[in-house]
């Protein structure tokens, strides 16, 4: 299916899908006065996607590139204070437009910028990596981390729009590609199980429908967020691996002697996991596990954690924003397919879960 023609309305923005993106956006640079133009991009994107991006806008507007070095390590408040002040330097006001031109760390952070200059300025989000596409710029989350903390602040507000152009996936080495995969894959766990098994035998995937599996994972993430906006109720389903895997992606950031892990890295593990709990909670079958354990051990590398990793991992889980009350709460899959949020789980059987990865 060519998506060139495709939209999906989102939450009070559209989300565009390649060429068709590049018209809407022209078409609101026209009906909107804008005073300038700011394009946020980290090194990354500056080199890769800008020069395709750039020809494609039509605007008398000056436009100001604005650089940040690129890397999970650089979306802190520091380098938000660093971009409101050149935002200032060059003029920015409540007039202004920013567009996020990269991964997840670009639309989180540029979005939290936008959300937060002038008490708020128009933003429009631009993916350019697989885990962008189909998660961080879909959703209204904005945001950076605290420290090695994932995503402790922030805010929910929307963009103008989201255009999502392919193209700019031929930019992204394969790691990268295998991490945005991650979200897909939880896509299909916790609310569509025929798109699961699309994946089941990945090398058979034709990955020149590509753009039909990432429409759908959007539209998937959309028809959560779209029933719970602010993440009270339902939204909550999209954490499934997540509340692991924040803490095992902040525990590996943190410790010079691990290798810091991709998102989708962290995350696939902690969905294998957070699968084993809902095995021993009575949620899913053996037999279901076992799909999901292999399928994503096929898929991603395994990783190692030593008897004194699991303790600081566990202590993270405390700082998780899921977290209320002062009780860890998971959204566990009851089913492939179905979720069921809200859950506690104790302690013993989340060391049982990493002993039964490792083996």
């Amino acid at each position: 299916m060519s998506l060139q023609s495709h939209t999906i309305q989102a939450v009070d923005h559209p989300i565009h899908f390649n060429e068709k993106g590049y018209e809407a956006l022209n078409a609101h640079l026209r009906e909107n006065k804008y005073s300038n133009l700011f394009i946020i991009v980290d090194s990354n994107t500056n080199e890769f996607c800008l020069p395709k991006f750039l020809p494609l806008v039509e605007t008398n507007l000056g436009i100001e590139i604005i650089e940040f070095e690129a890397g999970e390590i650089n979306k802190n408040i520091d380098t938000c204070v660093e971009i409101w002040n050149v935002l200032t330097e060059l003029g920015g006001d409540r007039k202004s437009l920013v567009i996020n031109l990269g991964g997840g760390v670009v639309t989180d952070l540029g979005g939290f910028v936008a959300s937060t200059f002038k008490r708020g300025i128009d933003f429009i989000n631009i993916p350019t990596t697989l885990l962008s596409m189909v998660d961080a710029s879909v959703g209204g989350k904005n945001g950076v981390d605290l420290g090695n903390l994932k995503n402790q602040i922030g805010v929910f507000n929307l963009p103008k729009m989201v255009i999502v152009d392919t193209e700019y996936l031929e930019t992204v080495p394969q790691n990268e590609m295998r991490s945005g995969l991650a979200e897909m894959l939880k896509h299909g766990l916790i609310y569509d199980k025929t798109y699961w098994e699309h994946f089941l035998n990945i090398r058979a995937i034709n990955f020149a429908q590509l753009d039909e599996l990432i429409f759908r994972s959007v539209a998937i993430k959309n028809e959560i967020v779209t029933q719970d906006p602010t993440e009270k109720n339902i939204r909550k389903a999209l954490n499934f691996g997540h509340t692991l895997g924040h803490a095992i992606e902040s525990y590996f950031l943190e410790n010079q002697e691990k290798t810091t892990l991709l998102h989708g890295e962290a995350i696939a593990v902690g969905m294998i996991l957070e699968s084993y709990i809902s095995l021993h909670k009575n949620l899913i079958s053996e037999q279901e596990f076992n799909e999901i354990k292999t399928t994503l051990k096929s898929i991603y590398q395994d990783i190692t954690f030593d008897t004194k990793d699991i303790n600081p991992i566990l202590e993270l889980l405390i700082h998780d924003k899921k977290n209320e009350y002062g009780t860890i709460q998971f959204a566990l899959i009851e089913g492939i397919g179905k979720i069921i949020i809200n859950q506690t789980v104790e302690n013993e059987l989340i060391l049982k879960a990493f002993q039964d990865y490792q083996s």
